[in-house]
């Protein structure tokens, strides 16, 4: 059986988190989705309702579960038993952090393996910090995040 966990902030979960989400749960037994709880990023959105969020928008993935930590993720890979990180890759900018993300990975925990799926066309240009700018800017976000998150989106922002 085949653990693999896919972490971030997830401020909000976008489409393109839900798509790496559906097609990692293809492909490993369970897949926990663990939302980053002390970010240095600037959050809209609480750890709660990032779970919250990430569990509806994943309600249809049985294999998937969803959870908040704070520390390492190797760590966190260790105490779950997961031999896989799993994340998403975009276009070039994302390929440089993530490939040196992938090298301290291996110095820290050499026997878990960093699995980077490649972005849907759809979502190349998608990220949570270009989507919250054009939500408070007021622009359509509906056909980038699941229906719950744009309903707390424009709560949120008032828009």
């Amino acid at each position: 059986m085949v653990i693999a966990i896919y972490p971030g902030t997830f401020d909000p979960v976008t489409n393109g988190h839900v798509d790496i989400a559906n097609r990692a749960s293809r492909i490993f037994d369970t897949l926990y989705v663990a939302v980053y709880d002390l970010s240095a990023k600037t959050l809209l959105f609480d750890t709660t309702e990032r779970v919250a969020f990430f569990t509806k928008a994943a309600e249809h993935l049985p294999n998937v579960k969803v959870m908040p930590y704070a520390g390492l993720t190797v760590d966190l890979a260790h105490r779950l038993g997961a031999a896989v990180i799993v994340r998403g890759l975009r276009a070039g900018a994302d390929f440089e952090y993530e490939f040196e993300m992938a090298l301290m990975t291996k110095h820290l925990a050499p026997e878990i393996e960093y699995v980077s799926f490649m972005s849907s066309l759809e979502y190349q240009f998608l990220s949570s910090t270009l989507l919250k700018e054009v939500a408070r800017l007021k622009g359509n976000v509906e056909s980038l995040v699941p229906a719950h998150v744009a309903r707390a989106l424009r709560e949120k922002l008032q828009t």
